[in-house]
C-alpha cells in the first residue's frame, strides 16, 4: 500500500482540537489584556516617561550650563595670571557675572522644562487645563502688580549683568550712590563709599550708571604760579617732572600718554594758572595726579620757580622782623574784673522814695 493512500485513509484532526483550544484562549487573554490592563496601565506607564524625561533632561542641561560657568572661570584665571591679566579681566567680576547668568538661565530651564512636564502629566489625565492657565494667568498679573519693584529689581539685574555695565571692582557713579562695587546680585548691587560705608542699591532705582573704571581716565591739574614768571621756564620744569615720572614703577604702567602742558588756563593780576593732563589707567587718576602734583611741586622749588600761596626765599643773615612789633600793648580796660574797669563802671542811683 502505498504511502498517499495511507495518508488519505487517516482521520485528519479536528479543529476544535487541543491546538484550536490553545489558540482561542490566548486570543481570550489577549483581548482581555487589551480591554482591562492596556487603558489603566498605558497613562501610568506614559507619565512615569515623561517624568523620567524631565528630570534627566534637566539634570543634564544644567550640568552642561555648570560646566561651561566653570571653564569661564578657569579661562578668567588664565589670563589674570598673565602680564597685562590685572588690567584685562577681574577673577572676581568675571566669577561673580557667571555665576548670576549660569542662576537665571538654570532657573529658566528648570521652571520651562518641570512646567511643560507638569502640563504633559495633567493633559494625560485628561483635565482641562484652559480654567488652569486662565487662572494661573491672573494670578501672574496680580503678582506682578504687587510686586511691580521686585521685578523691575531683578530684570534689570539681569540686563545689567547680560550687557556688563559694570562688575566687581569697577568705581561706579550710580547716581544715588557712588563707590566701588565689590558684589553684583540680581536684585541689589554693593558698592564701597569713599569713606569706607556700605550702599545697598536696588538695581531698579539705577537710571543711569557712570563707570570709571572702564576705557581710560583722565588726570588733571592746574599749576598756579605768579605772572612773573617766564612760561617757557615753567613748561621746561614740568615736562622733565613728567618725564622723570614716566620712567619710573609704577607710573610707568599707570600713565597710557604723555603728560601734556595744555597751556594758559587762566591769566589774573597776581597768579597764572597752566593746565596740565595725562592719560591713565581706569581708576588709578587721583593717585597718578597725587604724584605727579608733588614731583611738579619739586622741580618749581629746583627752579626757582615760586607757586602762588608760597613764602618768599628768606635772604641769608636778614633778620626776620618781629610780627607782634607793630601790635598795641592790651588795654586795662578789656578786662571786667580789672581795677580801671571797676573804677570806671558807674554808680547806681540811691532810692530816694525811702
Amino acid at each position: 500500500m502505498s504511502l498517499s493512500v495511507l495518508l488519505a485513509a487517516a482521520p485528519s484532526p479536528e479543529p476544535g482540537g487541543a491546538l484550536g483550544e490553545a489558540a482561542d484562549t490566548g486570543g481570550h487573554a489577549a483581548g482581555w489584556g487589551e480591554d482591562n490592563w492596556a487603558p489603566r496601565r498605558s497613562p501610568r506607564v506614559r507619565n512615569q516617561l515623561i517624568v523620567a524625561v524631565a528630570i534627566t533632561l534637566r539634570y543634564l542641561i544644567r550640568r552642561a550650563l555648570t560646566n561651561l560657568i566653570e571653564r569661564m572661570n578657569r579661562s578668567a584665571q588664565a589670563v589674570e595670571g598673565t602680564a597685562l591679566g590685572g588690567l584685562l579681566v577681574n577673577a572676581e567680576r568675571r566669577r561673580q557675572r557667571s555665576e548670576a547668568i549660569g542662576s537665571v538661565l538654570r532657573s529658566v530651564a528648570s521652571f520651562v522644562i518641570m512646567g511643560t512636564a507638569a502640563l504633559m502629566v495633567l493633559g494625560a489625565f485628561k483635565i482641562n487645563l484652559a480654567p488652569l492657565l486662565a487662572s494661573a494667568g491672573v494670578a501672574g498679573v496680580a503678582l506682578g502688580f504687587g510686586a511691580r519693584n521686585l521685578v523691575t529689581d531683578f530684570l534689570s539685574g539681569v540686563f545689567m549683568i547680560l550687557e556688563d555695565q559694570y562688575g566687581v571692582g569697577d568705581t561706579i557713579d550710580a547716581g544715588v550712590a557712588s563707590g566701588e562695587v565689590i558684589e553684583v546680585g540680581l536684585r541689589v548691587t554693593k558698592l564701597r563709599g569713599d569713606n569706607g560705608e556700605i550702599w545697598y542699591v536696588r538695581n531698579g532705582e539705577v537710571k543711569r550708571i557712570g563707570n570709571l573704571s572702564q576705557g581710560w581716565s583722565t588726570a588733571g591739574l592746574d599749576v598756579t604760579v605768579r605772572p612773573t614768571e617766564k612760561l617757557e621756564h615753567v613748561r621746561e620744569a614740568i615736562t622733565s617732572a613728567a618725564a622723570t615720572m614716566a620712567k619710573e614703577e609704577p607710573w610707568s604702567e599707570r600713565l597710557w600718554g604723555p603728560v601734556e602742558v595744555l597751556g594758559l588756563d587762566a591769566v589774573l593780576l597776581d597768579s597764572m594758572t597752566v593746565r596740565v593732563t595725562a592719560k591713565t589707567m581706569p581708576g588709578k587718576s587721583l593717585g597718578v595726579e597725587r604724584e605727579l602734583r608733588w614731583r611738579i611741586k619739586q622741580a618749581l622749588d629746583d627752579a626757582g620757580i615760586r607757586m602762588v600761596g608760597t613764602l618768599p626765599l628768606q635772604v641769608e643773615g636778614e633778620s626776620t622782623a618781629d610780627p607782634t612789633a607793630a601790635m598795641a600793648a592790651p588795654s586795662a580796660y578789656a578786662s571786667a574784673t580789672s581795677p580801671q574797669s571797676l573804677a570806671a563802671t558807674p554808680i547806681p542811683p540811691t532810692n530816694l522814695s525811702k
